[in-house]
């Protein structure tokens, strides 16, 4: 915990003072008592006496004055709270390694699923865009609001030939930073070493190639978040490696979700057959260089649990926020408690 006026905190020197004074009053207290040696008699006759029970209200009281002056310190912790503003892309693989029915129905029919239920549970305020990919990438959904927009694109999904996972997260990038030139980066490595999740005049100058915006650490940009789910079978197109590199200079997390099974499936078609596992290597060194996570899902519940727990990966975030408010809070509700106790015991405020 830290504050924003630590200064404050001196005046909590004050308590072992107010402590001292009280037990000095509890000591003249007993002094009276023993001067009026029939006042105790009388006591004794109406009963036994309050106890321990007169000091809780004043260390009530004395709790309250510590709160409410560590809540003028303005004090501020870590805590998990709702992400105001977010776009998340869904990068799915749409091969016809997905037809596998290892995970029922298929791998594509669980994938599907899965992703209409991940962008039921996410906030309103977050836009969500989905990009496909097989042989090549495609932006099928530009980033929205829409949920029912969404679930359309998703539930329009056809096969087609070959696995670019590194296309996908090109594809997935220039979506979030549309006025970068990814896949001229990708190509001349010379250009690719430009890294940073900087504001949009800077990646302007970037694109118009005024200057390389500031570097930033892998998993530090979030705004927003990339999804990839596939069978991690690349057969063509740019190295998913060096796409992930992209996304670790620009900050953005991959989140790799892997569908199939260690066995695999042999896939049979007209006249050829192949078997399709999972490549769980390239999936976790993906998530690794772009400081994201690797989830593998071997039947269709596991990918909906995997689904749900990046719902609130996403829409959650560890941020320090100011807590003065909640700590006054409990120091009047202790002051109340304390006066509420003695006007119960003793007829009277303190």
């Amino acid at each position: 915990m830290s504050f924003l006026w630590p200064e404050m905190l001196w005046l909590l020197l004050a308590l072992p003072l107010l402590v001292v004074l009280y037990l000095g009053l509890q000591r003249r207290r007993k002094r009276a008592a023993l001067q009026y040696p029939g006042l105790a008699i009388v006591r004794d006759a109406m009963g036994r006496g309050p106890g321990l029970r007169r000091h809780l209200p004043p260390v009530l009281l004395l709790l309250a004055l510590g709160a409410l002056i560590v809540a003028m310190a303005r004090p501020q912790t870590q805590m998990m709270l709702p992400l105001d503003q977010r776009m998340v892309v869904l990068a799915m693989d749409v091969s016809g390694s997905m037809r596998a029915a290892d995970v029922e129905p298929t791998r594509m029919a669980a994938a599907q699923a899965a992703a209409r239920d991940f962008v039921t549970g996410l906030p309103d305020s977050t836009r969500v865009a989905v990009v496909t990919f097989a042989g090549a990438a495609a932006l099928v959904q530009p980033p929205t609001h829409s949920k029912q927009d969404v679930y359309a694109s998703i539930d329009r999904f056809t096969y087609q030939r070959g696995t670019a996972v590194g296309a996908g997260i090109v594809a997935s990038l220039q979506t979030i930073f549309p006025d970068v030139d990814f896949e001229s980066r990708l190509a001349d490595p010379r250009q690719g070493g430009m890294p940073g999740a900087a504001p949009l005049g800077m990646r302007d100058r970037d694109a118009a190639g005024g200057g390389a915006p500031s570097p930033v650490p892998p998993g530090s940009y979030n705004s927003a978040a990339i999804i990839l789910l596939t069978d991690g079978q690349t057969t063509t197109g740019p190295p998913p490696a060096e796409a992930a590199r992209l996304a670790a200079e620009r900050g953005v997390k991959v989140f790799t979700v892997g569908v199939g099974t260690d066995q695999g499936e042999i896939m049979v078609g007209d006249g050829w057959s192949m078997r399709v596992s999972l490549d769980e290597e390239a999936l976790r060194d993906i998530a690794k260089q772009t400081g994201g996570e690797y989830f593998y899902a071997g039947n269709a519940p596991d990918l909906r649990q995997i689904y749900q727990n990046l719902t609130s990966k996403l829409a959650l975030e560890m941020r320090e926020t100011e807590v003065t408010a909640l700590v006054a809070a409990v120091g009047a509700l202790l002051v109340v408690l304390a006066g509420g106790l003695s006007m119960l015991w003793f007829n009277r405020v303190l």
